[in-house]
Order: structure tokens, then sequence, then C-alpha cells
């Protein structure tokens, strides 16, 4: 039997930068799945994060998510956010790289040959898989050197992920106009204050 899963029906505020490339771009919508600053969250209840991993093909629609699995959803989320930060020079939180390796470890994570090539796959079904999956494309990414340009912005409120695609991998936010020019402002206020 088919099950329809309609399309998660919310878009958060949206980069102009471009998505980043191949399946990367999976882990960046999800992440990008919050809205921190206007406390907007696409993620609110299990059949919404059901109808994103069916949206970004990491879940089959006859899922069931329970409460439990969308309370762990988020927290990986937030680990992978975290460790994209760290790819913007913010230190790797270690609590935060445990929640990565115990979802690769509850969806067991495993090397697949598709005919020349390797990719690590998860073995677990349902939202453990899927978890999986998403820290095996950082692991891939890490592996081909694509990982390292997908960051999370700096700006403290912000931490909307984006793929910086500069000749010096020097992006710091997601959008110079909004987040860079906003703390550039604070920055100089504060520099006046103190002067």
């Amino acid at each position: 039997m088919s099950h329809a899963v309609e399309p998660v029906d919310e878009i958060l505020y949206m980069s102009e930068r471009e998505p980043a490339p191949g399946r990367l771009q999976l882990v960046q919508r999800f992440v990008n799945t919050v809205d921190h600053e206007h406390g907007r969250e696409v993620l609110s209840e299990p059949s919404r994060l059901l109808r994103l991993l069916v949206e970004l093909g990491l879940a089959a629609a006859d899922t069931t998510v329970s409460a439990e699995e969308l309370r762990r959803a988020l927290d990986v989320r937030e680990a992978l956010r975290s460790l994209a930060l760290a790819n913007n020079g913010h230190a790797a939180d270690p609590e935060q790289l445990e929640i990565l390796e115990r979802a690769a470890a509850d969806g067991r994570l495993v090397v697949r040959f598709d005919g020349s090539r390797a990719v690590l796959a998860p073995d677990a079904p349902g939202v453990r898989g899927a978890l999986a999956d998403l820290v095996g494309i950082v692991y891939t990414g890490m592996a081909d050197g694509t990982w390292p340009r997908l960051k999370a912005c700096n700006r403290d409120v912000c931490g909307w992920l984006f793929y910086d695609r500069s000749r010096n991998r020097s992006a710091r936010w997601c959008q110079m106009a909004v987040c860079g020019n906003r703390t550039k402002t604070r920055a100089y206020r504060t520099r006046r204050r103190t002067a």
C-alpha cells in the first residue's frame, strides 16, 4: 500500500547563496528547519519530521515516527549545526560529537559498494537509519573535501547553514547584507560605547 505524505509546507528563511552540492544539500536542508531568531520550528511534531525525511528521500512514507525519535532528530540537527560551526572557526563540542557518533552507531552505518564506488549507508530502518545517513553524508563530505565549506552562520542568533563557495573559504555569514551587517553594526556600536 502506498502512503501519500504531504511535503513540508513551511519554507524558512532561505539564503541567497547556492545550496551545497550533492547529498550535502540534504544535511543543509535538514539543519535549516528551525529559525532560532524568529522562533519558527518546522519539526514541531513527529508527523512533520516524517514529511521532511520523505521529502529528502531519507525515509519511506510508511515509516512511523515517535516523539522520542523526534527528540533524537532535533538533537542530531543541533549536533550537525555545532559541527558546521566548527567549519566557521568555533571549537567542536565533544558532547555534540558524541550525539553524532551515537546516531551513526544506532543507524548501523555500513560500507556498501555501488559499482566502482563505496558509500556509507545505514543498515537500520526508519528514523535511526535516516539520521545515520545524514552522519554518513557528513563523513563522505569530510573525505571528499566538501564538508569544510558547509558552515553555520557566525551570527549568534542565526546558525543557518550555507555553502561557502568563496575562493579562500572566508565567508562567515549566511548573508552579508543581513547577518554580516548586523554583526558588524553591533560590534561598531560596542566599540563606540567603550571608547
